[in-house]
């Protein structure tokens, strides 16, 4: 099915339960949302509003809760938490995975996370607490210990009779972690060589060995690079001693991918990447404002150069009318070269082993492209005005501006990433302060000279 068809069929169902809940139908709305897959029904949660969200979650069926509760959004999420004792949350989690389980407890406050460990029998508690040990963007944040591990010294025909005898695999098992008796990581049974070797075949024999475990301290980032580049379904995680914790899935790192896509784009403007399409209003203007503040401080910063150079402007019109150009053009390819560094950033790509080349690189990707811009901007300004000198004015400023973009554009994910600040939270409010100022000062300054 594709994208358009399921939005469609998603947006036709939102129609149905709404149109339900107005006529009063309660049971005909429940039937619909129970016949829906948890990732359809959490869609659909965060596709209405805060109340209308209440009403439904009390037409969801109990043993659906926990599936829709690990596909909401964390904000969505943490609005049905708030709304729950520790009794009703250990009923609806008792079915999720460790690192699903440890991600909701992350969100509640700490009084009702420990009466809900509590609850849990002790084999459960202690899989959990060796998740909630390590942060949640890291390889031992992220893992499952539902794991299914095998001796090297058994036979392969040992391994199936176990397997059989369990009553269920766990998701996406593609292999066997193999084990020695203090737990220390040894290898991988592929399960295709499991069932296609001779079943009289040690472990041992059959096993990978070459098979690199993830350490648990590994970033989230570098654990979803490594799945790329491996092309993994699944990886054991280990801790300082090669002892396995736990695994990591396919499903887990395509999480993790979403919100490194979400968290680029919302930082370039500022917001919270968490926060849902239909958020309760105050709570959202809450969020934006700070973000408008520090726009507001930049825009203000750039109002203070032009205001250095009235004298000038207010002599020749022309140059109030051009002077957007040179600050607009600059912000553009700024941020070009910002989200290119950014991503290289993100998968490891630039380092200070080669950020000089490229920083040089951008430089001269800068020049050329303010070159060819300044000749654009030097003919459309002289048709205009029939003024040469404001023609040279602008072309000398653009391809300064354009240079100082490149530049910032490719120091400053560099710089924040240093000093531990996220770049593309802040990189863009930056950069944008950068080129207006920039611009306007030289293409102003640059007017005084030959004009004044």
């Amino acid at each position: 099915m594709s994208h358009n068809s399921k939005n469609k069929r998603v947006q036709a169902r939102i129609h149905q339960i709404n149109k339900a809940l107005d006529s009063g139908t309660f049971i005909e709305a429940r039937q619909m949302l129970n016949s829906m897959p948890s990732a359809e029904i959490a869609h659909l949660c965060e596709s209405q509003s805060p109340g209308t969200r209440k009403v439904l979650w009390t037409l969801i069926d109990e043993q659906l809760r926990a599936d829709v509760l690990h596909d909401l959004s964390e904000e969505t999420r943490h609005d049905y938490l708030d709304s729950m004792g520790a009794e009703a949350l250990a009923e609806i989690v008792d079915d999720l995975a460790t690192d699903d389980l440890a991600d909701i407890l992350q969100q509640l406050p700490r009084t009702i996370s420990k009466q809900l460990l509590q609850s849990m029998d002790e084999q459960d508690r202690q899989r959990v607490q060796r998740v909630l040990n390590y942060a949640d963007d890291t390889a031992g944040g992220l893992m499952n210990t539902d794991t299914v591990t095998v001796r090297p010294n058994i036979t392969l025909d040992v391994v199936l009779r176990y397997l059989r005898r369990l009553r269920n695999m766990p998701k996406t098992t593609d292999n066997l972690w193999v084990v020695n008796r203090n737990d220390t990581f040894i290898g991988v049974l592929p399960l295709g060589k499991l069932l296609t070797s001779d079943p009289n075949m040690t472990v041992r024999e059959a096993m990978n060995t070459n098979f690199e475990a993830i350490p648990a301290d590994m970033s989230d980032t570098e654990v979803a690079n490594l799945f790329e580049s491996e092309d993994l379904v699944s990886a054991p995680v280990v801790d300082q001693e090669s002892r396995l914790l736990g695994r990591i899935t396919i499903d887990d790192v395509v999480d993790v991918i979403r919100e490194e896509a979400d968290h680029s784009i919302f930082g370039m403007a500022g917001l919270d990447e968490d926060e849902s399409t239909f958020s309760p209003i105050l709570r959202t203007s809450r969020k934006r404002t700070f973000w408008l503040g520090v726009y507001f401080m930049t825009a203000l910063l750039a109002s203070l150069v032009i205001e250095q150079f009235a004298t000038t402007i207010s002599q020749l019109i022309a140059l109030a009318v051009l002077m957007p150009i040179v600050a607009s053009m600059g912000g553009t390819a700024g941020n070009q070269t910002l989200a290119i560094v950014i991503r290289a950033i993100a998968l490891g790509q630039v380092g200070p082993a080669n950020a000089k080349l490229l920083i040089s690189r951008e430089l001269i990707i800068g020049f050329i492209n303010g070159i060819i811009w300044a000749l654009v901007i030097g003919v459309v300004t002289t048709l205009w005005f029939q003024d040469l000198r404001i023609a040279y004015v602008i072309s000398i400023a653009m391809v300064i501006n354009l240079l100082v973009a490149a530049l910032a554009g490719s120091t400053l994910p560099l710089f924040l990433k240093h000093l531990g600040i996220d770049p593309a939270i802040s990189g863009s409010v930056l950069l944008i302060a950068t080129t207006d100022v920039v611009g306007y000062f030289t293409f102003l300054g640059l007017a005084s000279l030959f004009f004044m």
